[in-house]
């Protein structure tokens, strides 16, 4: 039934099928996401420092155990929610709904990119098939990159777009230039290799500050004052415990270098748990990222926004994109912070197809 023949009659319009469809899918990886990135990666990290207890406690051990187990199981099941938000999301694209600037470089990269997840995941690659999969990634996250560049003119999520990509490109430049001089039989180490993939880590987490920037809706400028408060506690509160934690840092290299050493050390497992980089950093940076990020998240997915759940994608994902559902998550997180709207698809209907429901009879016009 057409719109004009819904509101002629009054009758309610269901929204698209494959906008409900995307809203239940995102909403579903959102969990399988963050749950697999608790019970696979993380557990599975930690499970390399607890190897000990783990030997002596039966109970340790099952519990690793199990948790990789099911980690793994959402793993795969997270890899189909990715499959299917991507065909929902280039399905739309492709039928020309609310079309963006650059999406004719977009959709065929993308595509392209999906076909040779599935295609590697039947057929596992050699070397070069590797090589060709990072090349391809490292396009799509810079066409995407400039589709979100074009689109927001201001500075701030400019800079937040760009440290990010430039930081995830490190990580691509690291891992494809290894892959080359090994696949060349090189045995000297790729220029720069390293201090680029240190640059990247840091770039990453100041992505998640300037995520905050641009996606927290804090303002100094606002004359509401209960928001002004709130963002001068918030920043205070943040401000406190980093100068306290790289005071703590400093004051324990001077009376207790040991002490410092295995504070750095819990920094950089901290920075595997947060996703953000291999612990390169200082402790306070990625605790800083952390509530950064989560905050602009929870944010946004309170306001049932698309670019909510690609923040948080692109958290689960990290920086370090060993495996090919990571790479999705980067995609996909991309791709919803591009296409920013309302995900509930119930809502974005009503507000767009205002259908109202025909008076009812009354008793003069019935023969009563």
């Amino acid at each position: 039934m057409t719109t004009e023949a819904a509101r002629k009659h009054g009758m309610r319009v269901k929204p698209e099928s494959g906008a409900l469809l995307l809203e239940y899918t995102l909403k579903a990886l959102l969990i399988a996401g963050l749950s697999e990135l608790v019970l696979y990666r993380l557990i599975s990290r930690l499970g390399m420092h607890l190897s000990k207890v783990a030997q002596e406690y039966a109970v340790v051990d099952y519990f690793l155990r199990g948790a990789s187990q099911i980690g793994f199981a959402l793993m795969n099941f997270s890899a189909l929610l990715l499959f299917v938000a991507l065909f929902i999301l280039l399905f739309s694209k492709a039928r020309g709904e609310q079309p963006k600037p650059l999406d004719r470089a977009v959709v065929p990269l993308v595509s392209l990119l999906l076909a040779l997840t599935l295609t590697f995941l039947i057929f596992p690659p050699v070397m070069v098939g590797s090589i060709a999969y990072s090349v391809v990634t490292l396009l799509v996250i810079w066409i995407l990159g400039a589709q979100y560049w074009v689109l927001h003119p201001s500075l701030k999520p400019r800079a937040m777009i760009a440290c990010y990509v430039i930081g995830v490109s490190a990580w691509l430049y690291y891992q494809t230039a290894t892959m080359v001089y090994g696949w060349l039989g090189l045995a000297a180490s790729p220029p720069f290799v390293l201090d680029i993939h240190r640059y990247g880590e840091a770039l990453m987490v100041l992505a998640t500050a300037l995520v905050f920037a641009v996606y927290s809706g804090f303002s100094f400028r606002t004359r509401n004052r209960r928001q002004r408060s709130r963002a001068i506690f918030y920043v205070a509160t943040w401000a406190l415990l980093f100068v306290g934690l790289l005071v703590m840092d400093g004051v324990l290299e001077v009376f207790d270098p040991a002490a410092a050493l295995s504070l750095r050390n819990a920094g950089r497992g901290i920075g595997w748990i947060f996703q953000m980089g291999m612990g390169y950093l200082p402790f306070a940076l990625y605790m800083a990222g952390l509530l950064f990020w989560g905050y602009a998240v929870i944010k946004q997915i309170s306001m049932g926004r698309r670019a909510g759940y690609g923040l948080v994608f692109m958290f689960i994902a990290g920086y370090a994109l060993q495996l090919s559902h990571q790479t999705l998550f980067v995609v996909v997180g991309l791709l919803l912070i591009v296409n920013d709207e309302r995900v509930e698809a119930r809502d974005r209907t009503a507000r767009n197809l205002p259908v109202q429901f025909a008076d009812r009879p009354t008793a003069e016009a019935s023969g009563a």
